[in-house]
């Protein structure tokens, strides 16, 4: 096994070592080599989250929700069996109902499956400004829901959440610096003018406003959406890592162009 020595694979004149180190591989994570994997372990604060950087020049950033059979995709390894060994990550991409379907704007593939919400309610979604996370040709965006109805923009892919973590370089204004709310929560940002899009996870429960901070101060993002806590999960095959959770509704992820 790949968990108890060490493989040497001559391909050509290309020589790729493979660590003991890895443990256990499913065949989804072999097919991935691990310098390939975009995601890593960085600290912030004091606390470790991982973080998946994706050149949008490279790699293309779309988001999933229903499979062939008209069903969601319920959990990231069954996304991960379905697109196969091009997913380089994936991870739960925005909030949803009891019945897993989108509870704002959902996008794929240019056609929308879900339209904008801009309702007042409870929760986290609700915490105004909330914001989309979009995908157009080579470039992401992240944006206030306003500022995204008020631009127009017609995306190839898109997720709605809340609350918004940093706009334009600023903490959210309701994300108190530091509240009594821990949660494992993930979301994303953008940066190179949106050439670049940042996802980050933390590996224990984190507040919001620790969370905020790390993609304003550590991960240099003048835009980010929180995207969920609790059932934030991650794929990352490369590092041989597939997160299980409750049933999760829209998904996002990168693969090969």
């Amino acid at each position: 096994m790949m968990s108890t020595r060490r493989a040497r694979l001559l391909a050509g004149a290309t020589l790729f070592v493979i660590a003991a180190a890895l443990g256990p591989l499913s065949m989804a994570a072999r097919a991935v080599p691990v310098a390939m994997s975009p995601c890593k372990a960085i600290q912030s604060e004091g606390e470790t989250f991982t973080v998946c950087t994706v050149d949008l020049r490279r790699e293309r950033v779309r988001v999933f929700w229903l499979g062939a059979d008209g069903l969601p995709y319920s959990s990231l390894s069954t996304l991960g069996e379905k697109v196969g060994p091009k997913l380089s990550f994936a991870m739960n991409g925005g909030m949803y109902d009891k019945g897993q379907a989108p509870v704002g704007l959902y996008v794929e593939e240019g056609r929308e499956m879900k339209g904008v919400s801009t309702a007042n309610g409870p929760g986290n979604f609700h915490l105004k400004p909330n914001g989309i996370f979009y995908v157009k040709g080579e470039r992401a965006g992240v944006a206030e829901t306003a500022r995204y109805l008020r631009q127009k923009i017609k995306p190839d892919f898109a997720t709605q959440s809340g609350p918004m973590l940093v706009i334009d370089g600023k903490i959210h204004p309701k994300i108190s610096t530091d509240g009594p709310s821990q949660k494992i929560r993930n979301g994303v940002g953008v940066r190179d003018d949106g050439r670049t899009a940042v996802f980050a996870i933390s590996e224990r429960p984190v507040t919001f406003g620790s969370f905020a901070r790390l993609f304003k101060d550590t991960l240099g993002c003048a835009n980010a959406l929180f995207l969920d806590g609790s059932v934030s999960s991650l794929y990352a095959p490369g590092i041989n890592r597939s997160d299980i959770s409750r049933p999760l509704g829209p998904l996002v992820g990168a693969v090969a162009k």
